[in-house]
């Protein structure tokens, strides 16, 4: 069976809808936060007592990574897509690569068995 890795980077704020959207979907999934620099507009921040502003230089966002069998992969973005979705620039972008092999360590599983 042929597997896909899905890497969603996503608004901070959503990554609790998108876990909730795909934990039922996947066998398990990654998130880490973070900083980036995309279309989305980047947050205000007041100055040492609020004399002045700045431009924040990056956004905090979020990366969701999993590995799916190539049946699940449109429900998977679909899940990420609909959970992610504010209408604003900066929403995120997902990527999806082709896996070639997968293996569990702790039960020596390969493929698809391994997720």
């Amino acid at each position: 069976m042929r597997m896909k890795r899905i890497e969603a980077t996503i608004q901070h704020d959503k990554s609790g809808a998108v876990s909730d959207a795909i934990k039922e979907l996947v066998g398990g999934f990654t998130i880490l936060e973070g900083s980036g620099r995309g279309s989305g507009q980047r947050q205000t921040i007041r100055a040492g007592r609020g004399t002045g502003t700045f431009l924040a230089e990056f956004n905090k966002v979020a990366t969701v990574s999993t590995i799916v069998d190539d049946s699940k992969v449109e429900t998977v973005i679909n899940a990420i897509s609909d959970a992610a979705y504010s209408g604003k620039a900066g929403d995120g972008i997902i990527t999806v690569s082709t896996v070639d092999d997968v293996r569990n360590i702790a039960s020596k599983k390969r493929g698809s068995e391994a997720l």
